[in-house]
């Protein structure tokens, strides 16, 4: 999956023009955090639909702990003719997705052991429910003024479940890696990656994202995003991208 040229190349692209960097936010205040945002499109006329895109992202942090709680969601609605030449709106997507995050944080500065749980309903995915529970260790392995990177690693459990009625389940080991570039004051770059290794599927997920800052509280983001599963039925592709360009609030 090509993926590295969407880590490096914007990045390089974009650092050349923008001018001094700020450091990366490393302490985050105690208490809570919450970012959400939103992005829409709407057509009309030969081509019509709607199309909707949101996130939820609530941390907290605690002197011991570090949790951090997501729930996303999107939909796109089409207009099609049906088998009696009439026009109808339609159903083409439909994704929801929570997640769950508690990290213990060791004497070791960065260093975290934590407990995750995840679910996903997508109408039209290979799966069209899949769940995860696990634990693991996480570290941040690099570190400047403007560029972090974390990893974690650890073993967990998935239950999937296809559109046929099909159930699948077992053990999984789950990697996952974030990677932040300060590229201004008002600009940030970041590359997420995530890959849950089964005995019968790979699930992987990676984000792409530049996020400008438009006042204290907004930000524009623009993002490519990739899922991809190596087990599907013949009739479903092994990977679905999405590209988005949302308002994100913080509060």
């Amino acid at each position: 999956m090509p993926m590295k040229p969407l880590l490096f190349v914007p990045a390089l692209a974009l650092s050349l023009t923008c001018g001094q960097a700020a450091a990366v936010d490393l302490d985050p205040p105690y208490g809570w955090s919450t970012s959400a945002e939103l992005g829409a499109i709407s057509t009309s006329g030969n081509t019509v639909g709607t199309s909707v895109t949101g996130k939820i992202d609530s941390k907290q942090e605690l002197p011991d702990w570090s949790n951090e709680y997501v729930a996303t969601g999107y939909f796109k609605d089409e207009q099609v003719t049906n088998a009696d030449g009439e026009k109808v709106r339609e159903r083409s997507a439909q994704r929801y997705s929570l997640s769950a995050k508690a990290a213990y944080k060791l004497m070791q500065d960065r260093d975290r052991l934590f407990a995750l749980a995840t679910h996903v309903d997508d109408r039209f995915g290979a799966y069209i429910r899949y769940s995860t529970i696990g634990v693991g260790y996480g570290t941040q392995v690099y570190q400047s003024e403007t560029k972090t990177l974390d990893v974690e690693i650890g073993p967990g459990y998935f239950r999937g479940a296809r559109d046929t009625g099909e159930t699948e389940n077992g053990m999984t080991i789950r990697g996952a890696g974030n990677f932040k570039w300060r590229l201004s004051e008002n600009a940030l770059f970041q590359q997420t990656l995530m890959v849950e290794r089964g005995t019968s599927n790979t699930h992987s997920e990676a984000e792409t994202s530049l996020r400008t800052k438009i006042n204290n509280t907004m930000q524009l983001k623009a993002a490519f995003s990739v899922r991809s599963d190596t087990n599907v039925q013949d009739e479903k592709k092994n990977t679905d991208t999405q590209t988005s360009v949302t308002l994100v609030y913080s509060f």
